[in-house]
């Protein structure tokens, strides 16, 4: 009879971050820092209500890039220091601020700047192309308080918009370097078309925040972009997908609610293919389950016990699990039964057999094991719990040593047989003295 699925802490470890918090109150960044720590409290006073351009940088003090990032992250701020400011989010400990601004990965730099959304930098994590990036928003800023421009789809002054301004300076960090789907309208301040979409360009844009990124060029002032992408009227809005070299024009309605259907839509198609990684030695452990919120182990029977057509049908399972929840930020990678001791060892495989699974999340030292049956309305309940919280978790004793092997070839196993040896070959002489 199949058990219930375990249940999981909210996100996956809660017992674990009340720990980790109390071990790191100042994050990445002392009290002499000179990054400006930011907490729910000041990040309206220290961010949003700044008169001048601020860089932020939404960290995890368990991210190894983030680590990484740190004497970068400070000497920027002292270079930058009186021109911008530079600080920090300890996005571990204020998931709910980091939320609103969609932080998906760590470490996540956001630049924002008085009467505009922020805008991500996605540039080289050194000191000259953060402070020179950090510049470019300093200068667009003087320049529209020089021209008294509103930042908008229409000539007209109003609230903040999330649509991102772009430029030709920018366009390529922000759009074409960029992995997210962005849609893109084309505009001139005079024209009519223009400023009747307005109202529901900048309506879409903040229902769409965090999940779609929607931007706008004045053509009037960069005219260079208009050229570049064969714009002969406006409003052009155009679609940014995974083939960033190929835009496509958007020919819907221009309404708020056909543009977030729309960017909806083309958000499901623009998202990498699930994968389920076979779990050959280390590089793979820390590419798939280093940052991943949650990695699903999967341990799978001997192929001589399975052969391919039952390894095969454990895997399609596996990936249909992938594409149910391939908007979540899980991995997926398998082993099979004996490859991977140490981790097997340490999450307890021995107990339950195989195929088992486990849910691991490496950067907390923690795992929970499915305990119900290897089946997939079992699994899919397993990562719901995963992703909405319980009980059930389980501290790994140490990190898990995964080691290099060879990656399976996709055939049936053979048996090795061992030569057989005749009497008189085992006995030498003695069998015919």
């Amino acid at each position: 009879m199949a058990r219930s699925p375990p249940l999981i802490t909210l996100p996956f470890l809660t017992i674990f971050i009340v720990v980790q918090l109390s071990a790191t109150a100042y994050g990445l960044y002392g009290p002499s820092s000179p990054v400006v720590q930011l907490n729910p409290s000041n990040f309206k006073s220290k961010v949003l209500n700044s008169n001048g351009v601020v860089l932020v940088e939404f960290f995890a003090p368990w991210c190894g890039h983030c680590k990484a990032l740190t004497p970068t992250w400070e000497k920027a701020a002292s270079v930058l220091k009186g021109v911008a400011t530079v600080a920090a989010l300890d996005a571990d400990a204020n998931q709910a601020l980091a939320q609103e601004y969609g932080i998906r990965g760590f470490p996540t730099i956001k630049v924002f700047a008085p009467g505009k959304p922020p805008v991500d930098y996605q540039g080289a994590r050194d000191v000259k192309p953060i402070a020179e990036f950090a510049l470019q928003q300093i200068k667009a800023l003087l320049k529209e308080r020089l021209s008294g421009k509103a930042t908008g789809g229409s000539s007209e002054k109003s609230e903040i918009s999330s649509s991102v301004e772009l430029t030709s300076s920018n366009f390529d960090e922000l759009v074409l370097k960029s992995k997210d789907l962005w849609i893109v309208e084309f505009f001139a301040p005079w024209c009519g078309h223009c400023k009747k979409l307005a109202p529901e360009w900048k309506k879409a844009a903040n229902n769409l925040k965090g999940k779609v990124k929607l931007g706008h060029v004045d053509c009037d002032s960069d005219k260079s972009l208009m050229s570049r992408f064969s714009v002969q009227g406006f409003p052009t809005i155009l679609v940014f997908g995974a083939d960033k070299d190929t835009p496509v024009p958007y020919e819907g309605a221009r309404t708020a609610s056909a543009i977030e259907s729309f960017a909806l839509e083309q958000l499901e198609t623009n998202v990498a293919p699930p994968e389920v990684t076979e779990l050959t030695g280390p590089d793979v452990m820390e590419e798939k389950c280093g940052s991943a919120a949650i990695c699903f182990v999967a341990f799978l029977p001997d192929i001589l016990d399975s052969k391919a057509e039952g390894r095969n049908k454990y895997l399609e399972m596996m990936l249909s699990i992938a594409e149910k929840f391939k908007r979540s930020p899980y991995s997926y990678v398998w082993a099979a039964a004996g490859k991977q001791a140490d981790l097997e060892k340490q999450v307890g495989v021995g107990g339950y057999g195989y195929p088992a699974l486990v849910a691991l999340n490496v950067k907390k030292g923690a795992y929970a094991p499915l305990k119900s049956a290897f089946e997939l309305d079992q699994i899919i309940g397993f990562v719901k719990e995963a992703g909405h919280g319980g009980k059930g978790i389980l501290p790994l004793a140490s990190t898990p040593v995964v080691v290099k092997t060879e990656p399976w070839d996709g055939k049936d196993g053979e048996i090795i047989e061992e030569d057989e040896f005749s009497l008189e070959e085992l006995m030498g002489d003695d069998a015919t003295s």
